[in-house]
């Protein structure tokens, strides 16, 4: 079971944040925003089918988060979870940690910000396409 994303980057990418990373709808980014690699995405988990949405409410599901531009490519395992919302009309959070918010997609990832593939990161700071593929197993 998967689905697809699409987003940007932006300049202000810096991807440091060391326990999670976020796609987001909005269309702008502070220098603040350091866990944010990809915005003005065209889908949110309001898009996410139902049985999606069930099969991630479960701590069994491994979720892939596969990321990709045009020069870089990056794979980030972790789980779903009983307690996620998946309700954010906006934001889409993965974490390494097991916190779990309306925000959360999964969580006890094993890559934040800091850790993903830096060919990604500075397509990302250039602008470019976002390709997002979230997979259930």
């Amino acid at each position: 079971m998967n689905f697809e994303i699409m987003a940007r980057g932006h300049p202000n990418v810096s991807s440091l944040h060391k326990s999670t990373f976020e796609i987001t709808k909005d269309k702008s980014l502070t220098k603040a925003g350091d866990c944010i690699i990809g915005l003005d995405m065209n889908k949110s988990m309001l898009d996410f089918p139902e049985d999606f949405k069930n099969k991630l409410q479960s701590s069994s599901t491994k979720v892939t988060v596969q990321l990709k531009t045009d020069n870089g490519y990056d794979e980030i395992h972790g789980r779903g979870d009983s307690n996620l919302e998946l309700s954010h009309e906006t934001d889409m959070v993965i974490r390494k940690s097991t916190f779990t918010c309306n925000r959360t997609l999964m969580v006890e990832a094993d890559k934040a910000a800091c850790d993903l593939n830096r060919d990604l990161i500075e397509d990302l700071i250039n602008g470019k396409r976002l390709y997002v593929n979230i997979i259930l197993d």
